[in-house]
């Protein structure tokens, strides 16, 4: 039987090449203009379902390989028949993913789709649309997409945790179809020893749902704020410490801030500058494992400006010390 070929890059307004988060997003935009609860036209119904056809091949690679192996040389409306054993090739029976969307009717796509497709993809709600029809008893349900932000954290919430409000800003489609900006907060939960790159899911917070479809989830991208005294590798954690020559060269107890708590740290005799002193389990906690480390550089610090008995006691040094830090 031929059919009336349909050209879905065409119809979604995108290059045959185009990369599969293009597709999502120009779907998203044609849906939003041509929603029926949104665009009153008399033919936005018709051009609402056939983005969403053209969307339904598109979205699936599997489908979208089949589809393209039909080639590039058909234009919208030129006759077409499938190629002899199309439909034994390929199989889009009773196991094939079900889309979001339902309205009634005793079929949702075009001829073209079900001589390639077998009319599978869409959930029939019933009612009493005539083939190909939206009918009066439409339903059209579709769940809200998943969104996502970036949120920016000091290293003191990303190692204790806890709470946290945020006032995020969105755009959303106002009952007049316009463009508009939105404030809310939200008072999430920032786990203990969350690590950049990593994200929060906050259920049901993502673009809403049409037609009673449930909201999409919104992620939050975590990144971490520069600290002016550790440095974040992993889970562990880095930081200088100063000592004076006299510390590093007879040893000394001195008291570190570690975000961990006070820690009282010993510096063994003869410690050089530039040494490392690890101190296990102290860097950023882990929840499902071993937490990190933190490692102390010990820095050797000279006064700038010695006092007068400075200056005699390390003459006297000077004069009586064996020591060639170059020999």
């Amino acid at each position: 039987m031929a059919v009336k070929y349909r050209d879905y890059y065409e119809i979604l307004g995108i290059k045959r090449s185009a990369a599969q988060n293009e597709v999502q997003r120009a779907y998203r935009k044609l849906a939003r203009k041509y929603h029926p609860d949104v665009n009153k036209q008399s033919d936005a119904e018709d051009k609402f379902k056939e983005i969403n056809e053209a969307y339904e091949v598109l979205k699936d690679p599997e489908k979208r390989k089949m589809y393209d192996q039909l080639g590039s040389n058909y234009r919208s409306g030129q006759e077409f028949r499938p190629p002899p054993g199309w439909e034994t090739q390929f199989d889009f029976g009773q196991g094939g993913a079900q889309t979001e969307f339902q309205w009634g009717g005793s079929g949702g796509f075009s001829d073209f789709f079900e001589t390639l497709f077998g009319g599978t993809g869409f959930r029939e709600a019933g009612g009493g649309a005539g083939h190909g029809g939206f009918g009066r008893g439409a339903v059209f349900r579709q769940a809200g997409s998943d969104q996502e932000t970036t949120i920016r954290i000091s290293l003191e919430e990303a190692f204790h945790g806890g709470p946290k409000p945020i006032i995020l800003q969105s755009r959303v489609i106002n009952p007049k179809g316009r463009l508009e900006v939105q404030e809310k907060r939200y008072d999430i939960k920032i786990p203990p020893g969350i690590l950049p790159g990593k994200r929060i899911r906050l259920t049901g917070q993502g673009e809403e749902g049409t037609g009673g479809g449930p909201r999409g989830d919104l992620y939050l991208n975590v990144e971490i704020e520069p600290h002016p005294v550790f440095n974040l590798k992993g889970r562990d954690l880095y930081m200088d410490l100063p000592v004076s020559p006299w510390e590093a060269v007879l040893g000394s107890e001195v008291r570190v801030l570690a975000l961990s708590g006070n820690i009282d740290l010993k510096i063994p005799p003869g410690t050089q500058s530039g040494q490392k002193l690890r101190l296990r389990g102290k860097g950023m906690p882990n929840q499902k494992g071993t937490p990190g480390d933190l490692y102390v550089t010990v820095v050797v610090k000279v006064p700038t400006e010695p006092s007068e008995k400075e200056r005699q006691l390390f003459d006297e040094l000077k004069r009586s010390s064996s020591f060639n830090p170059r020999g």
